[in-house]
């Protein structure tokens, strides 16, 4: 089975690719999707997050990276993909995942959501508060990928 992992990864977590692992090895083949979100003020560019997430997940043979605007109904459908896959840190997300889910499924009857409960290292973690700890110059590097960590540095004139 093919599944999409999709979110706007600004940047990709070690939550992120945590649920990216476990997807590989449940699914058959994994799609991760970077995201134009509108009502997100992106730190690093559509072109910057996809290669952090390609970078990422190189070693994973059964994931493919991919980056798109619009609707993730109208992507899956293009490319045959009848199933989601979101994490869930809290309640809150479950509350917001829900109704993302139901107008999805109204909108693509064939299209299932499959929540994932994030591991307990990593549920804390969310990409604004790693820009937040990386804005203030606390310690980061345990919270994504090393070439998450890189960019960041970069992006801030640390490195």
């Amino acid at each position: 089975m093919k599944v999409l992992y999709t979110g706007s990864f600004d940047p990709i977590t070690c939550g992120h690719l945590d649920l990216i692992k476990r997807c590989a090895k449940k699914f058959d083949e994994v799609v991760v999707t970077v995201f134009f979100n509108k009502s997100k003020n992106h730190w690093f560019s559509g072109k910057e997050r996809y290669e952090m997430v390609k970078e990422a997940v190189k070693d994973l043979s059964n994931v493919t990276v991919d980056m798109t605007e619009g609707m993730v109904v109208k992507y899956c459908r293009d490319n045959n993909i009848n199933m989601i896959v979101r994490g869930l840190r809290a309640v809150s997300d479950y509350e917001y995942e829900l109704s993302v889910s139901s107008i999805n499924r109204h909108l693509y009857n064939e299209l299932e959501t499959f929540f994932l409960v994030a591991s307990p290292e990593y549920s804390f973690i969310s990409s604004s508060i790693v820009k937040e700890v990386a804005e203030f110059g606390g310690e980061f590097s345990d919270l994504v990928p090393k070439n998450v960590e890189q960019a960041i540095l970069k992006k801030l004139g640390r490195l």
